[in-house]
């Protein structure tokens, strides 16, 4: 059992990216080039289309135009279930409450999705205590979701996110649903790991704060880039 493999950062790009639910326009031409290794946070009003922008990239829905690149893989060309597959193996995706099972156990939840490619268990759950150690609540790892506090179960939806080693994580408003200071943490710990294992990070916030924490700033307004510019290393 490794706790991680090789670094295979994953390029990102978007080219002419439009997409409607029903009459409701919510992206509109959109253009964004991610390189391999770098953060960027895609901030914006509330209803500018950034959720969408953060699915339409990681291949969790088809836009209605456009395409997406995903290292080498045109995301926008490929069926659901080659996407889904896509999603287990080079993608991790990181929600604002985590969406943690709650009849399985920390340990459990992070093993799931190598459970899902037929890993067997005992290897499954060394890796996913591996890291859990990694995170810092190893210690909880017998543990239900709801045993535990906020701060600490996005720290395992972390765990879950990355334990298929993943060239990019995807983050929606991973910090929303926590304190100032349990966000700040989050935030750190992702950003260390990003760093040490070389992972493309694209993340979601309404807050400048957490934004702060990323190479560049994408602000989105209306379903459209309305400003691209660095902002500051890790």
């Amino acid at each position: 059992m490794t706790l991680h493999s090789e670094g295979h950062a994953l390029a990102i790009s978007a080219t002419g990216v439009d997409h409607d639910y029903g009459k409701r326009p919510a992206l509109h031409g959109v253009d964004l080039s991610v390189a391999a290794g770098e953060m960027v946070a895609v901030t914006g009003p509330s209803g500018s289309g950034k959720s969408t922008l953060l699915h339409a990239l990681s291949g969790v829905l088809r836009p209605g135009e456009g395409e997406v690149r995903l290292g080498e893989h045109v995301v926008t060309s490929m069926s659901e279930d080659a996407r889904s597959r896509l999603r287990r193996t080079d993608v991790g995706v990181l929600f604002q409450f985590g969406q943690l099972i709650d009849e399985l156990t920390l340990a459990e939840n992070v093993a799931l999705p190598l459970l899902l490619e037929r890993r067997k268990r005992d290897d499954a759950l060394a890796t996913a205590k591996a890291w859990l150690a990694r995170v810092d609540v190893v210690d909880l790892a017998d543990e239900l979701p709801g045993e535990v506090s906020g701060g600490q179960a996005q720290r395992v939806a972390l765990a879950r996110a990355l334990v298929t080693n993943p060239g990019v994580l995807f983050a929606d408003e991973p910090t929303g649903a926590l304190d100032s200071r349990a966000g700040d943490s989050a935030m750190e710990l992702i950003s260390d790991i990003a760093a040490e294992e070389g992972l493309t990070v694209v993340l979601v916030t309404h807050d400048a704060r957490i934004a702060a924490y990323a190479d560049r700033e994408v602000v989105l307004r209306d379903g459209r880039v309305d400003a691209d510019e660095s902002v500051g290393a890790r």
